[in-house]
């Protein structure tokens, strides 16, 4: 009867002797993204995150500063991150644009220029919050601790102001151990949960991010137009080759609208179509194409009323 006992509690400490951690997703309402297998070769959408804030009271005490919220920042840098993973965007820097511009200046960079987004991101961390469970018996104890985390994105198209796209995900991540007879391991704050429950926030909204911007037509404007010669905005960066052909619209007409209050464009007029035959410029920044007028007509004292558009 003793060896059997003996057994049972050696079954019962070694089976409890582990620890788990393990991230959930709940309350799913779009698909978590799949890493892409191929190389994007679309053009590319240039996408700016202007604004991610914590909009929760946790770990705000009296010496608080929003500017430097370590939430905002990890939920901004993570959502960054997945962004760039897909090879769908040129991603512009706005939170840290102050203290870019102002090294720029401190190096004598006057050539610096700053340059407009098609899309802003708009975040914030709207529910955030730790908890720890326990439970004792007679021969173990287990111990769980649980972070949840509920993360809200606004997509706004530049050009209209328009919210293209608007939704909350929330994203749960736990780790637990247990211990029998006070063999097993014990573990302390586990400071990553936060980071993965984030994740999983942002994740189960990446992929609707981005089929919104995709399935917007990519936009582009002339630069010049002399002779012969006629620049348009957007270089190789952004996957624009030789032979790449193009819709110019006249941009339609700016009317209030009496419900909203706002400025609204009216749809445009396709009035030519172009030809990329070479492209230039050295970095992102400033690249320009060369283009030539397939069909129609342009009027060069016209040119910021033409947008260029992805047919």
């Amino acid at each position: 009867m003793k060896s059997i006992t003996k057994v049972m509690l050696c079954a019962l400490m070694a089976s409890a002797c582990t620890t788990t951690q393990k991230v959930v997703q709940v309350e799913s309402q779009v698909e978590t993204p799949v890493e892409a297998v191929e190389t994007y070769t679309g053009l590319k959408r240039k996408v700016a995150i202007a604004r991610f804030s914590n909009e929760t009271q946790y770990a705000k005490g009296i010496f608080y500063e929003k500017e430097n919220d370590p939430i905002a920042k990890q939920a901004s840098d993570i959502l960054s991150t997945k962004l760039a993973s897909s090879d769908k965007f040129i991603l512009l820097e706005r939170q840290e644009f102050e203290s870019i511009e102002n090294e720029m200046n401190m190096a004598g960079n006057s050539a610096f220029q700053k340059v407009g987004a098609d899309y802003i991101i708009v975040g914030s961390v709207t529910e955030f919050g730790r908890k720890n469970e326990g439970d004792v018996n007679a021969f173990s104890r287990s111990k769980t601790q649980t972070v949840e985390a509920a993360v809200v994105l606004r997509l706004i198209d530049v050009t209209t102001g328009q919210i293209m796209y608007s939704e909350e995900a929330k994203g749960e991540a736990q780790t637990s151990n247990k211990t029998v007879l006070g063999y097993g391991e014990r573990t302390g704050y586990d400071a990553t949960l936060s980071d993965k429950a984030i994740s999983v926030a942002i994740s189960k909204l990446v992929e609707n991010v981005i089929n919104n911007c995709m399935d917007r037509p990519w936009k582009a404007f002339f630069l010049s137009m002399e002779e012969d010669v006629i620049l348009m905005s957007g270089g190789s960066s952004q996957n624009i080759k030789a032979g790449d052909t193009f819709q110019v619209e006249l941009r339609g007409k700016r009317v209030e609208n009496k419900q909203t209050g706002l400025m609204i464009e009216l749809p445009g007029t396709p009035v030519a179509k172009v030809r990329v035959i070479s492209t230039g410029g050295a970095d992102p920044m400033n690249e320009y194409s060369m283009v030539e007028v397939t069909e129609g007509d342009l009027d060069p004292s016209k040119l910021e009323n033409y947008l260029i558009k992805e047919i």
